[in-house]
């Protein structure tokens, strides 16, 4: 029996999904140079008049993401698959919670990640694994 790879990706993800994935995946590597001041405006702007996504909605946008872009699938790939998330979920009108902080065991990394329900989304860590130092909520104030 074999184990997943980190770079296994998603299957099953339906083929207008992952066509909007790959229509979102340009604008969120272009986000992911930004610095983190421009691009926390960028993401109050794209927010605006979205509903918080669920866990599945947020989920979901995360699996099309990982289905569509192996950088995103991959290890090194969370702010581009965490903002490509978020840009995907806004497509269908909601948003869930963008974070940006790090890992709050050693190793200290930096880490990007959405959350829905006040959960990270398909982390598979506990949910204080993660120290946040921005966040871009749906219809609320970010956290510095």
């Amino acid at each position: 029996m074999t184990t997943p790879s980190a770079l296994e990706r998603p299957t099953g993800v339906p083929f207008p999904r992952r066509l909007a994935a790959r229509l979102v995946l340009l604008p969120a590597l272009g986000l992911s140079l930004l610095p983190p001041h421009r691009l926390r405006a960028v993401l109050h702007l794209a927010r605006r008049g979205a509903t918080a996504a669920t866990a599945v909605q947020a989920g979901d946008a995360r699996d099309a993401m990982c289905a569509v872009s192996l950088r995103c699938a991959g290890p090194k790939g969370c702010l581009p698959r965490s903002l490509g998330a978020a840009l995907l979920c806004r497509l269908s009108g909601t948003w869930p919670t963008w974070c940006a902080g790090v890992r709050v065991v050693a190793p200290f990394t930096a880490h990007a990640w959405i959350e829905a329900d006040g959960r990270p989304v398909a982390e598979d860590v506990p949910d204080d694994y993660f120290a946040r130092l921005l966040t871009v909520a749906p219809g609320s104030r970010s956290h510095r």
